[in-house]
Protein backbone atom coordinates (compact mmCIF):
# COMPACT_ATOMS: atom_id res chain seq x y z
CA UNK A 1 0.00 0.00 0.00
CA UNK A 2 1.35 3.41 -0.77
CA UNK A 3 1.68 6.18 1.95
CA UNK A 4 2.13 9.26 2.01
CA UNK A 5 3.64 11.69 4.75
CA UNK A 6 2.08 15.13 5.64
CA UNK A 7 2.57 18.06 8.33
CA UNK A 8 0.85 20.13 10.24
CA UNK A 9 1.44 23.62 8.73
CA UNK A 10 -0.36 25.28 11.92
CA UNK A 11 -2.17 24.52 15.30
CA UNK A 12 -5.32 25.86 16.98
CA UNK A 13 -5.37 27.83 20.09
CA UNK A 14 -9.04 27.49 21.34
CA UNK A 15 -10.77 27.98 24.65
CA UNK A 16 -10.95 24.12 25.06
CA UNK A 17 -7.89 22.00 26.63
CA UNK A 18 -9.70 18.61 26.73
CA UNK A 19 -12.41 16.63 24.06
CA UNK A 20 -14.67 16.91 26.76
CA UNK A 21 -17.28 19.85 25.66
CA UNK A 22 -16.53 20.81 22.16
CA UNK A 23 -19.09 21.28 19.94
CA UNK A 24 -19.84 18.21 18.10
CA UNK A 25 -19.57 19.67 14.49
CA UNK A 26 -18.34 23.43 13.57
CA UNK A 27 -20.91 26.29 13.73
CA UNK A 28 -22.88 24.80 16.44
CA UNK A 29 -21.55 27.63 19.10
CA UNK A 30 -20.80 30.82 16.73
CA UNK A 31 -19.81 32.45 19.81
CA UNK A 32 -16.59 30.54 20.39
CA UNK A 33 -13.35 32.55 19.08
CA UNK A 34 -10.26 30.88 17.37
CA UNK A 35 -6.87 31.40 16.47
CA UNK A 36 -4.66 29.81 13.58
CA UNK A 37 -1.13 29.99 14.49
CA UNK A 38 1.37 28.59 12.25
CA UNK A 39 4.12 26.52 12.36
CA UNK A 40 7.42 28.89 11.74
CA UNK A 41 8.09 27.95 8.45
CA UNK A 42 4.73 28.60 7.03
CA UNK A 43 4.46 32.01 8.55
CA UNK A 44 4.79 33.44 5.13
CA UNK A 45 2.03 36.27 4.67
CA UNK A 46 1.90 35.91 1.11
CA UNK A 47 0.59 32.27 1.70
CA UNK A 48 -2.49 34.11 2.51
CA UNK A 49 -2.65 37.01 0.09
CA UNK A 50 -6.24 37.33 -1.09
CA UNK A 51 -8.27 34.90 1.95
CA UNK A 52 -9.33 38.27 3.38
CA UNK A 53 -11.82 38.16 0.75
CA UNK A 54 -13.82 35.01 1.76
CA UNK A 55 -16.09 34.65 4.55
CA UNK A 56 -15.34 30.96 5.74
CA UNK A 57 -12.79 28.55 5.41
CA UNK A 58 -12.57 24.68 5.35
CA UNK A 59 -9.26 23.36 7.77
CA UNK A 60 -8.21 19.66 7.46
CA UNK A 61 -7.20 18.77 10.59
CA UNK A 62 -6.02 15.75 12.79
CA UNK A 63 -8.12 14.01 16.10
CA UNK A 64 -4.77 14.23 17.53
CA UNK A 65 -6.52 12.44 20.91
CA UNK A 66 -8.00 10.04 19.04
CA UNK A 67 -5.33 8.18 17.13
CA UNK A 68 -5.30 4.29 17.13
CA UNK A 69 -3.35 1.79 15.43
CA UNK A 70 -6.80 0.08 14.37
CA UNK A 71 -9.75 1.25 13.08
CA UNK A 72 -13.16 -0.13 13.34
CA UNK A 73 -15.83 -0.48 10.25
CA UNK A 74 -18.60 1.18 12.34
CA UNK A 75 -18.65 3.40 15.03
CA UNK A 76 -21.46 4.69 17.47
CA UNK A 77 -22.66 8.47 16.41
CA UNK A 78 -23.68 10.89 19.32
CA UNK A 79 -26.45 12.01 17.73
CA UNK A 80 -28.30 8.52 17.64
CA UNK A 81 -27.26 8.39 21.57
CA UNK A 82 -24.60 6.56 21.32
CA UNK A 83 -26.35 3.15 20.77
CA UNK A 84 -26.69 2.78 17.38
CA UNK A 85 -23.60 1.70 15.06
CA UNK A 86 -23.12 3.22 11.68
CA UNK A 87 -20.44 3.17 8.79
CA UNK A 88 -17.64 4.95 10.08
CA UNK A 89 -17.38 6.80 6.59
CA UNK A 90 -21.37 7.81 7.20
CA UNK A 91 -20.54 9.53 9.97
CA UNK A 92 -17.99 12.45 11.56
CA UNK A 93 -16.88 10.12 13.83
CA UNK A 94 -12.91 10.77 15.58
CA UNK A 95 -12.20 7.06 15.35
CA UNK A 96 -11.35 6.48 11.51
CA UNK A 97 -8.44 5.17 9.53
CA UNK A 98 -6.27 8.19 8.83
CA UNK A 99 -8.09 10.20 11.54
CA UNK A 100 -8.87 13.43 10.19
CA UNK A 101 -11.46 16.19 10.70
CA UNK A 102 -12.92 18.64 8.40
CA UNK A 103 -14.69 22.10 9.95
CA UNK A 104 -15.75 25.20 8.19
CA UNK A 105 -15.03 27.79 10.57
CA UNK A 106 -16.15 31.82 10.07
CA UNK A 107 -13.24 34.06 9.11
CA UNK A 108 -13.32 37.05 11.30
CA UNK A 109 -9.59 38.43 10.66
CA UNK A 110 -5.97 38.01 9.58
CA UNK A 111 -3.60 40.03 12.22
CA UNK A 112 0.18 40.08 11.82
CA UNK A 113 1.57 39.78 15.10
CA UNK A 114 5.54 39.95 17.11
CA UNK A 115 5.54 36.45 18.23
CA UNK A 116 3.77 34.29 15.78
CA UNK A 117 3.95 35.67 12.40
CA UNK A 118 0.82 36.23 10.38
CA UNK A 119 -2.42 34.41 12.35
CA UNK A 120 -5.56 33.84 11.34
CA UNK A 121 -9.23 34.33 13.93
CA UNK A 122 -11.95 32.09 13.34
CA UNK A 123 -15.26 31.90 14.72
CA UNK A 124 -16.99 28.40 15.80
CA UNK A 125 -14.45 25.68 15.57
CA UNK A 126 -14.97 22.76 16.89
CA UNK A 127 -11.36 21.85 17.65
CA UNK A 128 -9.49 21.63 20.84
CA UNK A 129 -6.34 23.79 22.00
CA UNK A 130 -3.37 22.43 20.23
CA UNK A 131 -5.17 20.62 17.33
CA UNK A 132 -2.58 19.69 14.49
CA UNK A 133 -3.85 21.54 11.30
CA UNK A 134 -2.68 20.28 7.66
CA UNK A 135 -4.65 22.46 5.16
CA UNK A 136 -6.71 25.60 5.27
CA UNK A 137 -9.06 26.43 2.23
CA UNK A 138 -11.36 28.85 1.22
CA UNK A 139 -15.07 28.06 1.26
CA UNK A 140 -16.64 28.76 -1.75
CA UNK A 141 -20.57 29.29 -1.90
CA UNK A 142 -21.55 28.49 -5.47
CA UNK A 143 -19.73 24.81 -5.23
CA UNK A 144 -19.67 24.25 -1.74
CA UNK A 145 -23.20 24.79 -0.45
CA UNK A 146 -25.85 22.92 -1.66
CA UNK A 147 -29.58 24.14 0.09
CA UNK A 148 -31.18 20.13 -0.93
CA UNK A 149 -29.12 18.61 0.34
CA UNK A 150 -29.69 14.96 2.74
CA UNK A 151 -27.93 14.74 6.29
CA UNK A 152 -29.00 11.04 6.45
CA UNK A 153 -29.84 9.70 9.48
CA UNK A 154 -28.97 13.03 11.33
CA UNK A 155 -31.95 14.86 9.77
CA UNK A 156 -34.74 12.92 12.17
CA UNK A 157 -32.59 12.08 15.16
CA UNK A 158 -33.60 15.25 17.00
CA UNK A 159 -31.03 17.75 18.58
CA UNK A 160 -29.78 18.34 22.27
CA UNK A 161 -30.15 21.62 22.94
CA UNK A 162 -30.82 21.92 27.24
CA UNK A 163 -32.19 24.83 28.95
CA UNK A 164 -29.32 26.30 30.93
CA UNK A 165 -29.21 27.85 34.54
CA UNK A 166 -26.34 29.76 34.86
CA UNK A 167 -26.67 31.86 37.71
CA UNK A 168 -25.67 35.40 37.80
CA UNK A 169 -23.12 35.26 40.36
CA UNK A 170 -21.51 32.10 38.53
CA UNK A 171 -21.42 33.56 35.50
CA UNK A 172 -19.65 36.67 36.50
CA UNK A 173 -16.50 34.87 37.20
CA UNK A 174 -16.16 34.15 33.65
CA UNK A 175 -14.75 37.36 31.53
CA UNK A 176 -17.66 38.96 29.79
CA UNK A 177 -16.06 38.03 26.02
CA UNK A 178 -16.36 34.43 27.24
CA UNK A 179 -19.78 34.31 29.06
CA UNK A 180 -22.24 33.91 25.88
CA UNK A 181 -20.17 31.31 24.14
CA UNK A 182 -19.95 29.28 27.62
CA UNK A 183 -23.80 29.47 27.64
CA UNK A 184 -24.29 28.06 24.14
CA UNK A 185 -21.86 25.26 24.91
CA UNK A 186 -23.48 24.06 27.74
CA UNK A 187 -26.76 24.31 25.67
CA UNK A 188 -25.72 21.43 23.75
CA UNK A 189 -25.35 19.64 26.17
CA UNK A 190 -21.16 18.28 26.68
CA UNK A 191 -22.28 15.35 28.22
CA UNK A 192 -21.00 11.84 26.20
CA UNK A 193 -24.42 10.26 24.96
CA UNK A 194 -23.51 6.95 26.83
CA UNK A 195 -23.01 8.92 30.32
CA UNK A 196 -25.95 10.52 31.41
CA UNK A 197 -26.17 10.63 35.12
CA UNK A 198 -28.77 12.86 36.52
CA UNK A 199 -27.06 12.70 39.91
CA UNK A 200 -24.05 13.14 38.27
CA UNK A 201 -21.96 16.53 38.84
CA UNK A 202 -19.67 17.06 35.56
CA UNK A 203 -16.90 19.19 34.87
CA UNK A 204 -16.10 21.25 31.80
CA UNK A 205 -12.74 22.89 30.94
CA UNK A 206 -13.78 26.30 29.70
CA UNK A 207 -11.47 29.10 29.13
CA UNK A 208 -9.28 28.56 32.01
CA UNK A 209 -12.16 27.99 33.92
CA UNK A 210 -13.50 24.81 35.45
CA UNK A 211 -17.60 24.77 35.40
CA UNK A 212 -19.37 22.33 37.21
CA UNK A 213 -23.10 21.63 35.97
CA UNK A 214 -25.49 18.87 37.18
CA UNK A 215 -28.52 17.72 34.64
CA UNK A 216 -32.05 16.66 35.27
CA UNK A 217 -34.50 16.71 32.96
CA UNK A 218 -33.79 19.07 29.94
CA UNK A 219 -32.19 21.69 32.67
CA UNK A 220 -28.49 22.01 32.90
CA UNK A 221 -27.57 23.58 36.12
CA UNK A 222 -24.52 25.38 36.76
CA UNK A 223 -23.49 24.78 40.59
CA UNK A 224 -20.29 26.27 40.35
CA UNK A 225 -17.26 27.80 38.61
CA UNK A 226 -13.26 27.98 39.72
CA UNK A 227 -10.78 29.41 38.00
CA UNK A 228 -7.90 26.61 36.76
Amino acid sequence: MCSIEIHPIAHMRSDFPTKFGIPRQSGLVSELRSTIVFEPEYRNSDALRGLEGFSHLWLIWQFSEAVRSEWSPTVRPPRLGGNTRMGVFATRSPFRPNHLGLSCVELLGIEQTVEYGTVIHVGGADLMDGTPIFDIKPYIPYSDAHPDALGGFTDTAGDFLLEVNFPAALLQKLPEAKQSAAISVLSHDPRPSYQRQEDRVYGLSFAGFDIRFRVEDNLLTVIDVQQI
